[in-house]
């Protein structure tokens, strides 16, 4: 199956709102196609986005590597995993109105809310390794600084992972460690969706659902995190 290019309306459109002029347009079209259309392998998203996702952590640690000088490795790190994580990504995509943009198939055009999450912050490194492709790295870099550099400095950027968080929390005030449970696994294989649950004794349990086991373990702490008041909660 062969998509319908962007129109030259749709691709000004984008340009305009990424900051670049494609010099190979198909590198945008690529980025913005999920795997659900059937189109071959070569002209969806999925390798785009594995190259998109290293291309942004790069230029996201040399970011940080040069805004927090007295900054530890530890904390860096920290703030790395916090700003190239996918609900950041994610925003940036509701930012740039990606959603307007994205052809899917028919199943996942169905999906809504923090279901369609990873899609919006998948589209969003492949299009980082479409500008780094067409542009260069200087290219790249532009677009990400254009975007994180303000997320970089706000206070709440050096928040760690929810499970790391919580697993610190358990052990000091309970003494034990979470565990996670995969109650469910289902969605077609292009997106799946898994269920978790996180117990702790003594604490009532929470449950995550998202496209991979780490991704629902991830949601599940936050809600329990942010249901205990450890965490304020999520605006989105």
């Amino acid at each position: 199956m062969k998509m319908k290019p962007l129109s030259a309306e749709e691709r000004g459109q984008l340009e305009t709102a990424i900051g670049h002029v494609f010099a190979d347009k198909q590198w945008l079209d690529r980025a913005l196609t999920h795997a659900s259309t059937g189109t071959a392998k070569n002209a969806n998203y999925e390798r785009l986005e594995f190259l998109g996702d290293r291309v942004l952590g790069l230029c996201v640690a040399e970011l940080l590597f040069t805004t927090f000088r007295a900054a530890e490795e530890g904390e860096l790190s920290v703030r790395l995993n916090q700003l190239v994580s996918a609900e950041s990504c994610a925003i940036v995509a509701d930012e740039l109105e990606l959603h307007r943009f994205i052809r899917t198939g028919a199943d996942v055009k169905k999906l809504t809310g923090k279901r369609m999450l990873n899609v919006r912050a998948d589209v969003v490194e492949s299009l980082i390794a479409a500008l780094y492709l067409d542009g260069g790295l200087e290219v790249a870099r532009a677009f990400i600084l254009r975007y994180w550099q303000g997320r970089a400095e706000k206070p709440d950027a050096a928040r760690r992972d929810a499970k790391t968080e919580l697993q610190e929390w358990a052990h000091a005030k309970f003494g034990t460690t979470p565990s996670y449970r995969v109650d469910d696994r289902s969605g077609p294989d292009h997106d799946p969706r898994f269920t978790v649950t996180v117990e702790i004794p003594g604490v009532a349990p929470e449950t995550g659902t998202d496209r991979s086991k780490r991704a629902a373990e991830q949601v599940a702490a936050t809600k329990l995190l942010e249901r205990e008041g450890i965490w304020p909660k999520s605006q989105d």
